[in-house]
């Protein structure tokens, strides 16, 4: 065998453990586990950029990753399901780019609090009710009304503080939008103030063409330094449902018995629509301080305490004719 071949011999032989060396390596590094999330929301923006955002979220990823999901195909932003909470490092990458994620409609009510839907969405998707309320407190600067009454699709199995962080971040987006537009700053002690004017336009009213109007009794009363006095800012927190009573206005001590304490309650009672947003800036112009609910469910709105009472008189003599026409009813069919 001649040297020139011995050379081609040992170069050959070099560059076939050099790339040995590299398969092994590679196949190492494509097996390494990953610690991830079984669901796991993709961020947009270009491939490099979706493994930084994902490096900054503790994923242990790198920029050989990049060169690899350029080649496995373009990730689509959104939630994804890995179904598994270890996972090696190819088929990681393989599920940004082809999973998804099964959604399930979740509603907040307008009128809701979060007391009560936290605990229904932890019945409804398996989840921890008290880590969901723990992940509110820590990421919503709203006591509530952190979460904005809409319907939101959500993975199936997604964790309790993604949960949270998705839905107050869209609202966070939604009041910043709706601050700056009529404010040009988003001040939120201010948007406060108002999302508690516009919870209890939420409770009180019946519909929403009643919700300037109600809106308007409430900047009245405010502006002569009158109590209230409105049985829904009773329905805060756990009381969402529950009928407000003599004994229950006589023993709150809360801040929330408007009937006891002038003023506004100390932050919103419930999840707020944009109507009744709308209606707390742009209050209808009336003299109104008073409304009762009547007969056809809406209400009838008064300017004196005498024409309120008088429009009570009224809703009892109402009751009072529908219970005897329901016992004379009853005494016909037996």
């Amino acid at each position: 065998m001649t040297a020139k071949i011995k050379r081609i011999f040992r170069i050959t032989e070099w560059a076939t453990n050099i790339l040995l060396v590299i398969l092994i390596s590679f196949i190492f590094y494509v097996s390494i586990p990953i610690k991830t999330t079984s669901i796991l929301f993709v961020p947009q923006g270009t491939t490099s950029s979706i493994i930084t955002q994902l490096s900054k979220k503790g994923y242990a990823l790198t920029t050989i990753d990049t060169y690899l999901l350029v080649l496995l195909g373009s990730p689509q932003s959104g939630w994804i399901s890995i179904g598994q909470t270890v996972i090696n490092r190819i088929d990681f990458l393989y599920k940004l780019v082809t999973a998804k994620a099964h959604m399930v409609e979740v509603t907040l009510i307008p009128g809701e609090t979060t007391d009560i839907f936290l605990q229904n969405i932890a019945n409804k998707l398996k989840l921890n009710d008290v880590e969901l309320e723990h992940y509110y407190d820590l990421y919503s600067y709203y006591r509530e009304a952190g979460i904005y009454a809409d319907t939101y699709y959500i993975p199936l199995g997604i964790e309790e503080k993604d949960f949270i962080l998705f839905l107050t971040a869209h609202t966070e987006r939604k009041y910043l939008k709706l601050c700056e537009k009529i404010y040009g700053t988003y001040d939120k002690k201010n948007w406060n103030r108002l999302l508690t004017i516009a919870s209890i336009i939420q409770k009180e009213a019946a519909d929403t063409k009643e919700m300037p109007i109600v809106s308007s009794v409430i900047y009245n009363r405010l502006r002569k330094k009158m109590a209230l006095q409105m049985d829904g800012t009773l329905n805060y927190g756990k009381y969402s449902h529950i009928k407000i009573t003599p004994e229950r206005i006589r023993n709150d001590k809360s801040h929330f018995n408007t009937y006891k304490h002038k003023g506004l309650p100390p932050y919103p009672i419930c999840a707020v629509s944009f109507p009744a947003i709308k209606a707390a800036l742009k209050p209808a112009k009336t003299n109104y301080l008073y409304f009762m609910k009547n007969s056809q469910g809406t209400h009838d709105f008064s300017t004196s305490f005498k024409k309120h009472r008088d429009n009570i008189k009224k809703v009892k003599a109402h009751a009072k004719e529908q219970k005897k026409y329901k016992v004379i009813l009853e005494e016909n069919l037996f």
